[in-house]
Order: structure tokens, then sequence, then C-alpha cells
């Protein structure tokens, strides 16, 4: 099937492979936060969930956003005008820029762990027994963005060929590596003179190297597993490069904007920073099944309609990408205000997690959930941008994210702590998504946002009686007994479980085109040959 022949099947067909790979990393991911908040106490997940971030910021810039903006659209670009043979022998010069820039990146990150401590830690700066360990494990854990940069590189090339089932489901490898640390690789790191929690940074680095080595035998069926060759004069390449400098800027914003969220955090109350990140976890969940999949799955298609010069057919299906990601995010958004405590209570309330810090998380996760539907909008919105190779309108847009989250976290924590910090998430996710939009608007002409309003009206409708119907199940649970209880488990379950079928009926009576695409997606998959 052609790029310009796809319809929402197609793309709903396609979304749901990267939803389903993406669905079995955040359940798995699920398991891993309730064991870590289980096994480690708040003070030394605190020290973990700090240093990780670091590599999985410089991840957005060096893995997967290079992956996403720079290399498909080139190799999409280059399969299309001088064929495959042209498009791999490009792969195999990218990966050799890549191995050589990564290998740069973590040699140097390993040297300044000291500087990125006291940027990202600035209230443990004073205080040697958190500041040190800081320093020591932020140098353990940075080569895990080497083999992520790689592996997300190998996913890049998979998604351009639309081959989505392997990439979708690597990442699942890295929280089985973390699940498996926690029990096996607290000795060893203790043994190594870390503290206990280190064992997750070695099983943060084992879980990169398994998400790396998992596709290379989906390279090698797709020709992309070849050595690489480094040849930076390469037109292709220079382009990518090219591309990549705007991403610098936007990196830095992006950057800045994180270093500034973690360093607020140390200055309140400990278990600020694993509020937050449980939270953030949670609402990545729909993010990932969706709206990273429906993203992932349009991009191809987007680059290929525009370098053939099919513009209404790429507004169409932009349209069409944006009206299906706000079906399944807004509802996510309900849900997730809703289940806040009942999420929970059942995920983490349990072992070394006390109840209070069940509330604290819970209240940290319904204000980060209120911007779902933003934050899911602003990754469909950006292959738009991807597909024009327009890398410098999204470093506007994350800057308006900036000017809105830097000052509002720090008026909004003075009062509530973590929750000011989880307030500014979500409003910085709306202003960036309306700047995408304006933005998009003045580059590409209309973009048939009525029918995107008409359809969302539709979801709200249906969301609220689904979120009415959740909230009522909910009165049956006493979430202060945690996950541990069967009948809380239970009650969450009906919850869901009533959720999915009052929003699925209220979407159907209310005549949701979505709806539709999805079922014929899920058809047209259930018809191919096995």
């Amino acid at each position: 099937m052609s790029a310009a022949d796809e319809g929402g099947g197609t793309l709903a067909r396609r979304a749901g492979i990267v939803g389903a790979g993406t669905l079995t990393s955040r359940i798995l991911g699920f398991a891993r936060d309730a064991v870590v908040a289980a096994v480690f106490p708040a003070a030394a997940t605190d020290l973990f969930f700090l240093v990780f971030t670091i590599p999985n910021a410089l991840r957005m810039l060096l893995g997967e956003g290079a992956a996403s903006a720079a290399v498909v659209p080139v190799f999409a670009e280059l399969r299309a005008t001088e064929g495959d043979a042209a498009a791999r022998a490009y792969f195999q010069k990218i990966s050799g820029a890549a191995l050589l820039v990564l290998s740069l990146v973590t040699i140097a990150g390993v040297a300044a762990a000291p500087l990125l401590a006291s940027l990202y830690a600035t209230g443990y700066v004073e205080d040697p027994a958190r500041f040190e360990p800081t320093v020591t494990l932020t140098r353990v854990v940075f080569p895990y963005i080497f083999f992520m940069g790689m592996a997300a590189l190998g996913m890049g090339g998979l998604n351009a060929l639309r081959h989505f089932a392997v990439p979708a489901f690597a990442p699942a490898l890295l929280n089985v590596a973390l699940i498996a640390a926690a029990f096996l690789l607290v000795g060893p790191a203790t043994s190594l003179g870390l503290p206990a929690v280190g064992a997750l940074a070695l099983g943060a680095l084992a879980g990169g190297v398994l998400q790396w080595l998992a596709q290379w035998p989906a390279m090698r069926r797709a020709g992309l597993l070849r050595a690489p060759s480094f040849d930076l004069a390469h037109p292709g390449v220079k382009k990518t490069l090219t591309l990549m400098i705007p991403m610098l800027a936007g990196f830095g914003v992006y950057q800045v904007n994180t270093m500034i969220g973690r360093s607020f955090l140390t200055f309140l109350p400990e278990g600020s920073q694993s509020f937050v990140y449980y939270g953030q976890r949670l609402v990545e969940i729909p993010q990932g099944m969706f709206a990273l999949a429906i993203a992932s799955a349009a991009l191809p298609t987007l680059s290929e309609l525009r370098a053939g010069g099919a513009l209404d057919r790429l507004r169409a299906l932009f349209e069409r990408a944006l009206r299906l990601n706000l079906f399944l995010a807004i509802p996510a958004t309900v849900a997730l205000v809703v289940l806040a405590e009942p999420i929970v209570a059942v995920a983490f309330g349990r072992g070394e997690f006390t109840r209070e810090q069940v509330l604290a998380t819970a209240d940290s996760l319904r204000w980060q959930a209120a911007g779902v539907w933003a934050i899911a909008s602003v990754r469909a919105v950006l292959p738009m941008f991807l597909a024009y190779q327009d890398t410098k309108s999204p470093v506007v847009a994350s800057a308006a994210n900036l000017l809105i989250f830097a000052p509002a976290a720090w008026l909004l924590m003075a009062s509530f702590d973590h929750v000011g910090v989880a307030m500014a998430l979500s409003a910085a996710g709306v202003a960036q998504l309306l700047t995408l939009l304006a933005l998009l608007r003045r580059k590409v002409g209309r973009l048939g946002l009525t029918a995107v309003v008409h359809s969302a009206a539709r979801s709200c409708a249906a969301a609220a009686a689904m979120g009415a119907a959740a909230w009522g199940i909910t009165r049956l649970g006493a979430w202060e007994r945690g996950g541990n209880d069967v009948v809380n488990v239970a009650v969450l379950g009906a919850a869901a479980l009533a959720a999915l079928v009052v929003y699925g009926g209220a979407a159907r009576l209310l005549r949701s085109a979505e709806l539709a695409d999805i079922a014929e997606g899920l058809r047209r998959r259930a018809r191919r040959p096995k």
C-alpha cells in the first residue's frame, strides 16, 4: 500500500502494533516501579531517579529525538528518490556518526559528573552525604546513553521501513533488567562500594545493552545491520546533522527545564523526587500506548507524502492522527484523575511505601494527569514539523514550555511543595501545544481543527460518563489498606473495566468516527496472513 492510499484503519493498525509493544513495556514498568517502591526507601529512590534523569534527558536528543526528527525523514526521502540501496547506505554512514558522537558524549558525561550533579541536585551540594553518592551513581549510569542512543537509531531505521514490532517491544527489556536488579544486584553493588540503590544503576546499563542487541536480528533481515562507516561528507549525513543543529537549541531548552524541575525538588521534603517521578511514570503509560504509537506510525507516511508533494493527503492524515490521539488521550486524562488514589494504592502501597506517600503521589498524579491530553497532542503534532524537516519551530514551542514551567513551579511549590511542580508541568504542556499549533497553522495553512474540536467534544462527553461510572465503583475500595488487599485490586480492576465499557459504549452512541477507525485497524490486523 502506498503512502497516499493509507487510511485511518492502516494508521490505527500500525499504531496498534507500536501501542501493544509500548503497553507491554509500560505494564512491566508498572511492575518495576512497584518493586522499586517496595524494596527501597524514598531517600534511596530519590537518589536513583535524580541521577537517571541525566542520561534520560540526553537520550531525547542523541537517541529518540535524532531517530525521529532527523533520521527517519532523511531515510524516507532517500528511499523515495534514490531507492532502497541508497537509503541503506545512508543508514550505514549515519550509524558511524552516531557511534562517534555517543562515545564522545559518554566519556564527557562520566568526566563531568560532579558538574552535572551540582546542576541537577543544587539542594544537595552542601550535604556531602547526599551529594557524593549522586556524583558516584551519575558516573555509573551515564553510559546508558550510549546503548540507548544506538538502540534508538536502530528503531528509527526499522520504523522508516515500516517494521514497528521489534522497536516497540525492545524497550520492555529495560524494565525486566531493573526488576531483576532490585532482587539480584544489591549485593554486587554494595561490594563495589556503591549504595544499595546502585543495583538499579547497574540494571539500567544491562537494560540498555539488551535493548540494543534485541534489534540486531530484525536489522539484519532489513539489511540495516552493517559495519558503521565514517563518512561525515555524505549528503544524507550532512543533512541529518544540519537538521539536528536546531535540535541542540531545543535540547538546551528541554535540559534546562528538566534541570530546573529536579533542582527545585531537591529543596523540598524527602520523597519529593519520587512522588513526582512515580506520577510521571503513570501518566507516561497512556502517552506511550497511543501518543507515541500514533506519532511513530504516522511519521514515515507523513514524510513520504511531503516528499511526494501530496499536501492535501498530508493534512488529511495529520487531522486523522490528531483526532485519534485525542479520542484516546481525553479518557486517559479523566481516568487518571478519577482513579489516582486507587491506582497509586494498588501499585505502590506496600513495603517501604507508606500511606502518606500514597496520598502524596496520588496528588502529584492528579495534577500531572490534567495535562495528559495536551502533552499527548504535542507528540501527535510534532511529526508534521519533522515531515517538513523543520526542527526549528519545535524549539520555539519548547521555549514556551520553559517560560511557563520555571516561574509557575517556583511560585506554586512555595504553597504546594511537589504538587506545585506537577501543576506547572501540566500548564507548560498546554502552552507548548498551543504554540505548536499556531506555528503549524502559519506553515501549512488550514489544519482541519474544526473537525478535531467536534471530535474532541464527543470524546469529552463520553469521558464524563466514563469518569462518573469509575468514581462510583471506587467508593467500594478501602485504599488505606494498600495494594496487598485483594478487594482493592478487584475494585480497581472493576472500575477500569467499567470505564472502558462505558467510554466505548458512549463513543458508539455519539458516533465517534475514531472508534470505527480502531475497529477497522483491528479487522485488518486479524485478516493478515500468519
